[in-house]
């Protein structure tokens, strides 16, 4: 497997050594550089042609945004994630709409890191969010849910298998069930019928119910 090449652009080093952290058990990722501020991130970038920039939307000297535009028209081959370190939901669309790939907000898992770039590179994520508000994220957050609690949940109520879900997100089984179990207690459910039903009625995957579910009613 080619391994995937990362920039880490971001001016916190505490930021920079939790993301190495989180992705040296992952030698199929290698970093191959990182900056510390925005005028850095471009000629860093032509000197090491990665495949992906993980870039923090705040930056001094040039901001994120400005960085990603540059980005994305001079080298557009390399995918941009985008991170964040507070909540800034109308950045995360902003950016998502310039380009950025995916938004890694301030509620992400460190050990989501690695299988969002994973994503990335496979071109299965194309503008997403991770770790921060998206379309269901206010009913996520009325019942507690994680980001990816809620993306997990969505899976679940769209039928997908937990070995279909790990392997859309790059996590094992075993990490599947465990969020799963978050889930259910969050949500006062026990079974994967009842987190589905309640996510639709909800607003937390939808409007209507599984078609099984249907049948179920009207029967």
């Amino acid at each position: 497997m080619r391994q995937i090449q990362v920039f880490l652009a971001d001016d916190h080093g505490l930021m920079l050594q939790a993301v190495r952290l989180a992705l040296e058990p992952h030698p199929e990722i290698e970093i191959v550089g990182e900056a510390r501020s925005g005028s850095e991130v471009l000629p860093r970038v032509a000197e090491t042609r990665p495949d992906i920039v993980l870039l923090d939307i705040r930056m001094p000297g040039l901001d994120g945004l400005q960085v990603l535009d540059r980005l994305q028209k001079l080298y557009p081959e390399t995918k941009v994630v985008m991170l964040s370190g507070v909540d800034e939901p109308g950045l995360a669309e902003e950016a998502l709409r310039r380009g950025a790939k995916a938004f890694l907000g301030k509620g992400i898992d460190p050990a989501d890191v690695a299988p969002v770039l994973h994503q990335v590179s496979q071109g299965t994520v194309v503008t997403e969010s991770f770790g921060a508000p998206g379309i269901a994220g206010a009913a996520a957050d009325e019942f507690g849910l994680t980001g990816r609690e809620s993306e997990i949940l969505e899976q679940v109520a769209s039928g997908q298998s937990n070995k279909q879900i790990a392997g859309k997100f790059w996590l094992s089984e075993q990490t599947i069930k465990y969020h799963l179990t978050n889930v259910y207690r969050k949500l006062g459910v026990s079974s994967r019928t009842e987190a589905a039903r309640f996510a639709y009625e909800h607003g937390l995957a939808g409007s209507a119910l599984p078609s099984s579910d249907r049948k179920h009613q009207n029967g």
